[in-house]
């Protein structure tokens, strides 16, 4: 697959692009804004990494886990009162987790074309 043509890895980074921006339109403390804006540039950097490099699958994983993080941060940094802040996490987590499940397989195809099992 040629680089940065991969669906998933461009919605991984628009989430993490809205997650990060998000405190400027939304209600928020300091402990959520320092949250999403750090899992929302980190996601958006995997994404960036994913889509230059397409046959690399450890960036899916990255990618996974990165939703993880997004959709627990509101219970774990104690922000889920915060509704808006909240639903921007677990909706961005949820997006970011989808979008590297679903370019796995892509990308263990790419990567199974470019490094073959060796042979006896």
């Amino acid at each position: 697959m040629q680089k940065w043509t991969r669906w998933q890895d461009w919605v991984a980074l628009v989430a993490g692009v809205y997650a990060f921006l998000s405190p400027i339109w939304t209600t928020t403390t300091t402990t959520a804004t320092w949250t999403v804006v750090v899992l929302g540039v980190i996601t958006a950097a995997v994404a960036l990494w994913s889509l230059a490099l397409p046959d690399d699958r450890s960036s899916e994983v990255a990618h996974m886990i990165m939703g993880v993080l997004l959709f627990i941060a509101p219970w774990v940094m104690g922000f889920a009162d915060l509704s808006a802040m909240a639903w921007t996490a677990w909706i961005t987590g949820v997006v970011t987790f989808i979008a590297g499940a679903w370019a796995m397989p892509l990308s263990n195809r790419l990567h199974m074309q470019h490094h073959p099992a060796p042979t006896h």
